[in-house]
């Protein structure tokens, strides 16, 4: 039995959001051909983790110097120690189904603290002697389901696609971690060819029940 997290980035429904959508419909898919899974949602406009600020900067300070969890403010402790909860429930995860549409170029900030949170030295990643680096999550598996009103996915050669920066940071970071198999599944143009949006739709969605059948 694998444990999937479904990690969504839009505070609207499945409804009014085509990633969403989209991700309703990969979600279903995979859940009726690998029924023995377990599915964990991860709404990130609700998830309580907090943001990288000060307290948690000094606090991750404090402990790379030798300075025991303990021996934190009570502040730094709770907001650390989500973190840390959050960190610790990724790694134990087997697959990752990640939804956000693009807002300006790039996804939601919710976005950006979880993976922020998911990227740690001696957790997910290691820094080597030689200065090189090792992702530690080689075993995992990725998709991410992105949104946007133009194309922009890589190669498509839309009119925006040098500025996208959500699913290219994504890969990044899937990739400094050792997550080498990463995938996207792209619904857009629905703006930018709105006469053409129920067909971009249709589109994404066989995409979607094609790779969560083997996902």
């Amino acid at each position: 039995m694998a444990t999937v997290l479904y990690i969504t980035a839009n505070p609207r429904d499945d409804v009014r959001s085509y990633s969403m959508t989209v991700g309703k419909e990969f979600l279903q898919v995979y859940r009726s051909t690998h029924p023995q899974d377990e599915v964990v949602h991860l709404d990130l406009f609700k998830l309580d983790l907090p943001q990288h600020d000060g307290d948690v900067l000094d606090a991750r300070d404090k402990l790379r110097q030798g300075v025991s969890f303990d021996q934190l403010t009570p502040v730094e402790q709770s907001k650390l120690g989500r973190i840390f909860q959050v960190l610790e429930q990724f790694i134990a995860a087997d697959k990752y189904i990640f939804v956000s549409p693009i807002w300006n170029f790039s996804y939601p900030t919710v976005m950006k603290n979880y993976l922020d949170a998911i990227v740690l030295p001696g957790k997910t990643v290691r820094y080597n002697s030689d200065g090189s680096r090792t992702g530690l999550l080689g075993d995992k598996k990725a998709v991410h389901i992105q949104a946007s009103g133009s194309i922009m996915s890589p190669g498509s050669g839309g009119n925006y696609a040098d500025f996208e920066m959500g699913h290219r940071h994504m890969k990044a970071i899937m990739d400094f971690v050792g997550i080498t198999s990463f995938q996207g599944i792209f619904v857009e143009g629905m703006q930018e060819f709105l006469n053409r949006a129920a067909e971009f739709k249709e589109k994404a969605l066989r995409e979607a029940r094609q790779v969560a059948e083997f996902f």
